[in-house]
């Protein structure tokens, strides 16, 4: 499955609850670009690159999907220069909360 594929999943297994209180975009540079939009306690996927994002992660698909998937640690793959972000820092800590792996296996 392509990461642009995998990201539609996102939606539901979406946490409202982790991400209360959240608004934002975070843009996924990946081999066909797509960002995410949080506002309002809901979560959208939308294809292309944002506007403006507060949050750009820029992996390979296949990176991506594991991260996604919790197989590949975050920090891990930052450190390793799997993962490059750009923006916010904050809120990359906390992305991993916002979805629950669980669901998107």
């Amino acid at each position: 499955m392509s990461a642009s594929a995998f990201l539609k999943k996102l939606p539901a297994a979406f946490n409202a609850d982790a991400a209360s209180g959240t608004d934002c975009t975070i843009q996924f540079n990946i081999s066909t670009p797509a960002h995410v939009v949080i506002k309002g306690g809901s979560c959208n996927v939308v294809d292309g690159t944002a506007a403006a994002s507060d949050l750009a992660v820029t992996m390979e698909d296949d990176d991506l999907v594991a991260l996604l998937k919790g197989e590949l640690n975050g920090m891990t793959a930052f450190m390793t220069g799997k993962l490059q972000v750009d923006g916010d820092l904050m809120l990359a800590q906390r992305m991993g909360n916002f979805f629950d792996a669980s669901k998107l296996a």
